[in-house]
């Protein structure tokens, strides 16, 4: 007979388990009283204060939270994870150092337990200790590489130290364990575009667009990407694309007015610029940026653009000036001077034909010489000027207040601004007032506006005797000679015998940036152009439609497309053998050429220069007179067009002329560095006598 089984009685639930069930099936109210009821039944359940807290943490009762974790460590004081949990807990309140003692606790006892590396590693960042915070994303990235949270967060914690590289490692690590997330690939795609890794970071963001087409962020990271290699007509397309997207993203805007800068687009520029500022008024670098790029427009009078700089400096500096404190320094006029430089152009940049000849030629006796530089990527250039330097300071990651500080604490006596509105300004630092005497210099003539620079640099020529001083916030400081002292930093190329010689035609050029052209600019060169028939005209000019706008303006003028030739960008070596192609340049107005125009000059290649009704418009005034060629200098359209011809119809003149404008720009004060520093300096020492006379008489 066969035996009959006995049925099975399943056994009730604990509370415990009754609430890791309704915790997993999402019914929050039903799993905390399921928890609190074990604990009551047995307070000392690791597992139950762990639980209870992390549901308390998700429903965003952080205090309860804590309380609950609290009381499971000291039941437990040894359990790592509740010192995990809780150290969140406390990070979450915002008791950062509790944080970390408990996450330290954590690892100490269980140092594989990634979870709490990193979570310590969030918390010691949110302290400010950003190695210490490195070092533990690092163990927690060691113990759990498969972390995708974790590849991340180091990824960026590597970024905002600086150590890009590393990052970049970290961000594909985690592109492999995320191949199609859009919030990996433009991280990655940004930090190699930072890298100058131009054609990576296109991919990446391409597939970032690819991926998701609607998202305005990778439409922009891509813009970015095609502005940086010089293809800008995709870039406008790219943010028009990410503004379509979102109509008010402010970023697509100051993106679009900068690739808009680089095709000759001013006007369009200018206008993505002031709708930045409406979108955010507190953008600093969008108002500097207009300001800079308004002293290019034809339109803008000197009037409006102090208009404009004097309303940067309400909004931005002159509440800082307010926190300024009184200047300790000793008011002795003749004592040796502390000075100041304040710049982003410390490295391989134009601005080191300038500040290398000065900073190599100062007389450290008289003037102790800092120099604060904000550069991302220091190169053999910085190095040499930090050589010169009698302190350097790296500010390039320090807030604006801080860099102030250490200017206040290294008791410097004059500080020198040396980039303006340019990029990568740091006239904030100014609004600060750190030093008693602060002057700037160099990035361009004309003015910062802000009503706590004291002085300006500038020369007779650019500002001559009975100019209206009216369109600048700053006093002047007039140099006896010349505004800049420039060297090419190299001797090659050599100058190349005359290209007409061996040519059936005269070759008249402009390597100018291109956002300094406009169609008054091409409709005066054309009339050089039709008065010589043969002649051929070479001009800097991005490819794409801005190459097509300089083509069709000539043919309407009446100049064949065939004689004019556009190029592109170049590096230094290239550019500078460019202008071995040509054999008169023309230059702009009303922003005439500078830089280029001591190149041009450097190079054998004279320069006819139209005088302009502003201080920009007066350079290649300044720079002819001081070669002794007033031959050059037109006041009028019909002067140029008159200069421009005479000096192509006598080849042979022009031929020795070309020969010895490379020894008589050597021989004239525009590369006379010794000199050029002693004006400076003299300078310098004016304004510091005017100081401590104001200090004795206040």
């Amino acid at each position: 007979m066969a035996s009959k089984s006995k049925a099975r009685v399943a056994q009730p639930l604990t509370p415990f388990e009754l609430g890791v069930e309704h915790h997993r099936a999402g019914r929050a109210v039903q799993a905390e009283a399921a928890y609190r009821r074990a604990l009551e039944q047995q307070h000392n359940q690791p597992q139950a204060h762990f639980l209870l807290g992390a549901l308390l943490l998700e429903t965003g009762r952080t205090e309860q939270a804590t309380t609950v974790f609290e009381q499971g460590v000291q039941l437990n004081p040894n359990d790592p994870v509740l010192h995990t949990n809780l150290g969140e807990a406390y990070r979450r309140l915002g008791r950062q150092q509790d944080a970390a003692n408990a996450l330290v606790r954590a690892v100490s006892l269980k140092p594989d337990l990634a979870e709490a590396s990193f979570n310590l590693g969030i918390t010691l960042r949110d302290l400010g200790e950003q190695e210490a915070s490195l070092m533990c994303l690092v163990r927690a990235v060691d113990v759990a590489p498969e972390k995708l949270k974790f590849q991340l967060q180091l990824a960026d914690s590597l970024v905002a130290a600086g150590e890009l590289d590393r990052a970049v490692g970290h961000y594909q690590c985690a592109l492999a364990l995320s191949p199609s997330s859009p919030e990996v690939l433009l991280a990655l795609a940004s930090a190699l575009r930072t890298l100058k890794r131009h054609e990576g970071a296109l991919a990446m963001s391409r597939r970032a667009v690819s991926l998701q087409p609607a998202l305005p962020l990778a439409h922009w990271e891509n813009g970015k990407s095609l502005t940086e290699q010089g293809h800008y007509d995709a870039a406008i397309a790219a943010f028009h694309q990410a503004l379509q997207l979102s109509p008010n993203y402010e970023d697509a805007h100051f993106g679009m007015g900068c690739a808009m800068v680089e095709t000759g687009q001013l006007s369009e520029a200018l206008a993505h610029f002031r709708r930045v500022l409406k979108l955010s008024p507190d953008h600093h670098i969008a108002h500097s940026n207009l300001i800079f790029m308004l002293a290019f427009h034809p339109a803008c009078t000197a009037e409006e653009l102090l208009r404009e700089a004097q309303s940067w400096s309400k909004r931005f500096a002159e509440p800082l000036s307010a926190q300024g404190l009184p200047h300790g320094n000793t008011p002795d006029a003749e004592r040796r001077l502390r000075i100041g430089y304040v710049a982003s152009t410390f490295h391989n940049h134009c601005q080191a034909f300038f500040l290398l000849p000065l900073l190599g030629r100062h007389n450290h006796s008289d003037f102790e010489i800092f120099c604060y530089a904000s550069v991302q990527t220091p190169d053999e250039v910085t190095e040499r000027m930090q050589s010169c330097a009698d302190a350097w300071r790296d500010i390039y990651r320090m807030p604006d207040s801080e860099v102030a500080d250490l200017i206040r604490r290294d008791e410097i006596d004059i500080l020198v601004d040396l980039t303006m509105h340019m990029s990568n300004t740091r006239l904030p630092v100014f609004g600060y007032k750190p030093a008693p005497v602060q002057v700037t210099w160099l990035a361009y003539p004309g003015t910062t506006g802000l009503s706590c620079m004291d002085y300006r640099v500038t020369d007779a020529l650019l500002d001559p005797p009975g100019a209206s001083l009216e369109v600048y916030s700053e006093k002047p400081l007039s140099l006896p000679d010349a505004f800049w002292c420039y060297h090419p930093l190299r001797s090659d190329p050599s100058v190349s015998p005359l290209p007409a010689a061996s040519a059936p035609y005269v070759t008249f050029g402009c390597l100018n940036a291109f956002w300094k052209l406009h169609p008054a600019v091409f409709a005066l060169w054309a009339r050089v152009l039709l008065a010589l028939p043969s002649s051929r005209l070479l001009v800097l000019a991005p490819e794409g439609s801005a190459t097509e706008r300089v083509l069709s303006t000539f043919e309407e003028q009446g100049v064949a497309r065939a004689r004019i030739e556009c190029v592109p960008r170049r590096t230094r070596l290239d550019y500078l053998t460019t202008y071995q192609c040509i054999d008169i340049c023309l230059d702009s107005f009303p922003y005439n050429g500078h830089t280029t125009s001591l190149d041009a000059f450097w190079m054998g290649v004279p320069v006819v220069t139209l005088v302009a009704d502003r201080v920009v418009g007066r350079a290649g005034l300044c720079q002819a007179t001081l070669l002794k060629l007033p031959e050059l200098i037109a006041h009028t359209e019909e002067e140029f067009v008159q200069r421009a011809v005479a000096l192509a119809s006598d080849l042979p003149t022009l031929a020795e002329l070309r020969a010895g404008l490379r020894e008589r720009i050597e021989k004239s004060p525009l590369m006379d560095s010794a000199l050029f520093a002693k004006n400076l300096e003299g300078a310098y020492r004016k304004a510091w006598r005017t100081w401590c006379l104001e200090q004795a008489s206040s």
